[in-house]
């Protein structure tokens, strides 16, 4: 919709809304040491504050949107670390997609976000091919070959030999659509599969379901779920995430369910803040309303209960590492080191920087490598430190991310989600895939 203001480049609803938001900021500078890139780089434009500047110049018409200006605002992590020190209450992680979308300068969406992410047919049959050319050496071949670095770019080159193997068949397909509650039901859940999570950690999924029915919930997959649009948001690409959490409300609503369930935690957060991204829609504002009063983290939700006794120890010391769009997303840091503390044998050890950003966000380690990495490295510093048996993170792109530094650093762990130590307290061990 656009819009017409005394604000020089101002032009859509959006960067009004952007625009509105920098006028929050009180530039106390209390946001300076929880931004990883700051503390990265020391730089002022590096900062929330910094970029909250940038933002309103831009707006204002008192700077160009030049590609040097830009690039500070491409830096961010949009981790939000920034909202859980700010006395003011700036919502910096909407007002950053607000400005990415205004000022986004790629024609078109990456493909993946296109024609990958969206679309769980296609999504499977990718992971599908993959999984074949890895136990074929298809991809040792290519690898060999330089084709991950040629073909998708550097990143994706140096981060494909550490990532870990595409899980078989049997994990990757969709949860059953209705798993009936163990004993006396307590209420019906709906649970979020995801999109490249339901391919990358179908374990996490499954073990989600089987703790939901045995803790007394009925649970449903929704039929023809797919992405949320996180991702999209995440990069400021707002018309297709408006679609998709339409698609996500429409499909949730017809489940008949008390609670939409998530294990992911960007998810989670995208998914409690449809009441904003669809505010202005009268045709949909009250669903999304509705909707996003239900999403609960899974952590969120059985910290909440009272659990059934877990016959089985899980004798491990864990460190826990507070996935971002949880922590600051969602503001929900107490609930998983709850539910952690319940399993029979678990050590709870503290994590220094627990919630510093480990530098996945999203797709930034694919398309802000260098600066993902050195992120990554002060993360990995703090694990180290630690010396932890199990890391558990709420996040599938955190979990992928530790995976990564935990392996070239030479540590000898254990990256899990909460939810699969708790199924293995109820269940025992998994069996190898």
């Amino acid at each position: 919709m656009e819009t017409t203001d005394s604000v020089g480049r101002i032009g859509t609803r959006e960067a009004l809304l952007g625009y509105e938001r920098t006028l929050d900021c009180v530039h106390c500078g209390l946001c300076l040491q929880a931004c990883p890139t700051y503390r990265s780089w020391g730089m002022e434009p590096d900062s929330p504050r910094g970029r909250i500047v940038i933002m309103r110049a831009i707006a204002e018409g008192r700077m160009q949107p030049s590609d040097t200006a830009l690039r500070h605002l491409d830096l961010c992590l949009g981790c939000r670390a920034c909202e859980s020190v700010c006395p003011a209450g700036v919502r910096y992680g909407e007002m950053l997609e607000f400005m990415r979308h205004e000022t986004n300068r790629a024609p078109r969406e990456p493909f993946a976000l296109r024609a990958l992410v969206p679309h769980p047919r296609r999504l499977r049959a990718t992971f599908a091919m993959l999984r074949f050319m890895q136990r074929t050496g298809l991809v040792a071949m290519g690898r060999s070959l330089g084709l991950p670095r040629r073909f998708f770019g550097p990143a994706v080159g140096a981060l494909e030999p550490e990532l870990p193997p595409v899980a078989p068949a049997s994990l990757r397909a969709p949860i059953p659509r209705r798993t009936a509650a163990v004993g006396t039901t307590r209420g019906r859940v709906a649970l979020l599969e995801g999109c490249l999570a339901s391919q990358m950690f179908g374990a996490v999924n499954r073990a989600t379901v089987r703790v939901l029915a045995r803790v007394g919930f009925e649970v449903i997959a929704p039929e023809k779920q797919g992405c949320c649009g996180a991702l999209h948001l995440h990069q400021g690409f707002l018309e297709h995430g408006r679609d998709l959490a339409r698609h996500t409300i429409e499909n949730f609503e017809r489940t008949g369910a008390d609670v939409y369930v998530v294990n992911s935690a960007g998810c989670g957060s995208a998914m409690k803040e449809y009441v904003h991204l669809l505010a202005d829609e009268p045709a949909w504002a009250p669903r999304a309303a509705e909707f996003s009063k239900r999403v609960r983290d899974v952590s969120e939700l059985l910290a909440s209960i009272e659990l059934p006794p877990m016959p089985h120890r899980v004798s491990r010391r864990v460190a826990y590492h507070d996935a971002c769009h949880l922590a600051h997303g969602q503001k929900i840091v107490r609930e998983p080191r709850q539910l952690l503390r319940r399993i029979p044998g678990v050590e709870l050890v503290a994590l220094r920087d627990s919630d510093q950003c480990c530098g996945s966000a999203g797709i930034y380690n694919v398309v802000e490598y260098e600066s993902a990495m050195q992120v990554l490295e002060r993360k990995i510093d703090c694990i180290a430190e630690a010396k932890p048996d199990v890391v558990a993170a709420g996040n599938p792109g955190c979990l992928l991310q530790i995976v990564v530094g935990a392996k070239r650093r030479g540590l000898r762990i254990e990256v899990v989600h909460p939810i699969e130590l708790v199924d293995r307290a109820y269940h025992g061990d998994p069996p190898s895939a």
